[in-house]
């Protein structure tokens, strides 16, 4: 019989499906699934409506053959089955779907889930095949058709047998190669692979025949003897979790889906599953992990949900349905409503992606709130292990995202001895206070002690401790929290003085002038101004960075880049209450080679607490002796 050619498109057109439009070759099995999924999906449906059909649901079933001498797979279905005609307008014409065509039939009485819309998943089986042979007899005819074609030449159509309504089709795969191993998709262990991947939760049972052994009955016990035997396995599960009623679904179901799907073998911190309906409905299962994967902040870390379309997975990672702030969070999505090209593997329209999105992150960020509000331990393990990752979403992008995660924050409050938010700070803030402060550093310990936070705490003021490099960009993001503005402790103006205060203080710098400038000029260009100030309580000194770069972004930076050579102007701040620099101020009068000894001391130790580097310890350490004697 002669072939015929294929109508749509010269095989210029095939080439290009085979070849271009999917990512991975394995797709073929998924797709080949789905067609056959929606084959007996149409037969259920026309049934219900037609009751001159009357079907065995348990029947309704998806069978996949291996015959790997012979480097043959057929996958058969108890479908609707097509005709001739069928087959030659769904199968000879390339982009006709039958899927798609009962769909628009259905769509104004029925709401139908058929996965299929595009009639090309079917031309993915060349891409493994060299010949692909479908076998089909429509529901209620007596014939079956063949249709063959080695998807270059066109095709033929004769007349065949089946004893069942459905269709098989039957790919005989391509030869091994160097680049890619075609026999793969005969073995067991890939063809169950693909299905739990792909196809698990298709709602017909997927079956195959695999090889099994057995103890014999005769065998003797001081030498057990066993027996090959066959048996039909369902390879899927059908009904995803997603999809059952939540009070049906154990906690301990719950985690072991988290642990097969997502290798984490540590008890999710939280679990969250919702339906959404409106312009765009889906349902989703999530997961807040307790604890960060080893590769979490490093460029190796894939972020994204799995997406679902009606059951088939369509992305393994999809990073477009999560927030970089909340990109720890594992899970999966699943909705009818996507508009999916014809390979399924890419969206055409990103408007239905950002509906599902937007609802995501509004949740997520509901349980979280939930969760620090009623399992405050909980919460404090979840930002142990993300918490830098909602920090650096703050940030992002100039705060664009910060009202999804400033209530998120925790901070180490120097007054209560723990972790608050900025909404804890401000509820317990002192009367008469009117900022948030917070200094920057590597440890509570360090910080606690520097003189501007004793004086807050004298006055009865809380102080945040930042301790983490993204901190020090928060304040300057979200500008004021609850109408609070921020204030870095270390360096700006504490608000604490009156105006008579600062009047005195400005005298004061007046009439010591001279003692400044002798201290500047005798620490030889170590800082670049020396100046009073009343913020350092009972302390003598201080070392505070000038306008730019803080001292701890100094030091990231040096990290960052050893050979970077910008350090942040030093300001050496002196008390003049304090007895030390009175000492100072009289030595300089006395005996001035002895008082730039002392400045140098004084120097040092307001380096030290500022946690910098001494030039040359051992210098200090022969200037402290010296001093001594």
């Amino acid at each position: 019989m002669a072939k015929k050619q294929f109508k749509a498109e010269s095989k210029r057109l095939l080439d290009l499906m085979i070849n271009s439009i999917y990512t991975h070759k394995e797709i073929f099995l998924r797709e080949i699934i789905s067609n056959a999924s929606d084959a007996m999906d149409k037969l259920a449906y026309t049934a219900l409506t037609d009751d001159k059909i009357a079907i065995d649901r348990s029947e309704l079933k998806i069978t996949i053959t291996r015959a790997e001498d012979a480097g043959i797979l057929t996958v058969s279905d108890r479908g609707i089955g097509m005709t001739k005609e069928e087959l030659e307008e769904n199968l000879g014409t390339i982009c006709k779907s039958g899927s798609l065509g009962f769909k628009q039939e259905m769509e104004e009485t029925e709401d139908i889930d058929i996965i299929g819309q595009f009639g090309v998943g079917f031309y993915a089986a060349f891409m493994v095949a060299d010949s692909v042979t479908v076998i089909s007899k429509k529901y209620g005819q007596d014939t079956a058709w063949k249709w063959v074609s080695d998807g270059a030449d066109g095709y033929t159509i004769t007349e065949a047998e089946r004893e069942y309504p459905g269709t098989d089709v039957i790919m005989t795969l391509k030869k091994d190669t160097e680049d890619e191993k075609y026999t793969r998709f005969l073995q067991e262990y890939e063809i169950r692979s693909l299905v739990k991947k792909y196809s698990d939760y298709i709602r017909y049972p997927i079956c195959m025949e695999v090889s099994k052994s057995r103890l014999k009955e005769d065998s003797p016990e001081d030498k057990p003897e066993y027996e090959s035997y066959t048996e039909m396995d369902t390879l899927n599960s059908m009904v995803p979790i997603w999809q059952r009623n939540k009070k049906d679904v154990t906690e301990e179901e719950y985690n072991s889906f988290y642990r097969e799907k997502f290798f984490d073998y540590n008890k999710p911190a939280k679990v969250i599953s919702f339906n959404a309906e409106g312009s765009v409905s889906f349902k989703t299962l999530l997961y807040i992990p307790s604890k960060a994967p080893f590769d979490y902040y490093s460029k190796d870390f894939e972020a994204g949900l799995q997406l679902y379309s009606s059951g088939v997975m369509i992305m393994e990672s999809c990073k477009d349905l999560l927030p970089e702030h909340f990109s720890f969070v594992r899970g999966v999505v699943d909705s009818q409503d996507l508009s999916l090209n014809i390979s399924r593997e890419l969206l055409q329209h990103d408007r239905q992606l950002k509906v599902i999105a937007k609802g995501i992150e509004k949740k997520i960020k509901f349980e979280l709130l939930s969760m620090q509000e009623n399992d405050r331990d909980a919460y404090e393990q979840v930002f142990a292990a993300f918490g830098r990752q909602l920090k650096y979403g703050t940030v992002a992008q100039y705060g664009a995202h910060k009202e999804a995660t400033q209530d998120l924050l925790l901070f180490y409050s120097n007054a209560q001895q723990k972790l608050i938010t900025l909404k804890q700070y401000v509820e317990a803030m002192a009367e008469g206070q009117e900022k948030i402060y917070y200094v920057s550093g590597e440890s509570p310990e360090r910080l606690s002690k520097l003189p501007q936070v004793k004086l807050l705490a004298d006055k009865g003021y809380d102080v945040l401790l930042f301790t983490e490099e993204v901190d020090e960009f928060i304040p300057q993001t979200l500008m004021t929290y609850s109408e609070k503005s921020f204030c870095n402790a270390a360096t700006e103006d504490l608000g604490l003085q009156s105006e008579e205060e600062k009047e005195q203080l400005k005298q004061q710098t007046e009439q010591k002038q001279s003692l400044l400038t002798f201290v500047k000029d005798s620490l030889d260009q170590k800082v670049s101004q020396v100046r009073l100030s009343a913020n350092l309580g009972d302390a003598p000194v201080c070392m505070v960075p000038g306008t730019g770069m803080s001292f701890e972004m100094e030091k990231y930076m040096k990290r960052m880049n050893p050979e970077f050579n910008f350090p942040t102007e030093r300001i050496l701040e002196l008390n003049p209450q304090h007895p030390a620099v009175q000492a100072l101020e009289i030595k300089m009068a006395q005996d001035p080679e002895t008082a730039k000894d002392y400045a140098a001391l004084l120097c040092a130790q307001a380096q030290l607490l500022a946690d910098l580097p001494l030039e040359d310890p051992a210098a200090y350490t022969e200037l402290v002796c010296k001093l001594m004697k």
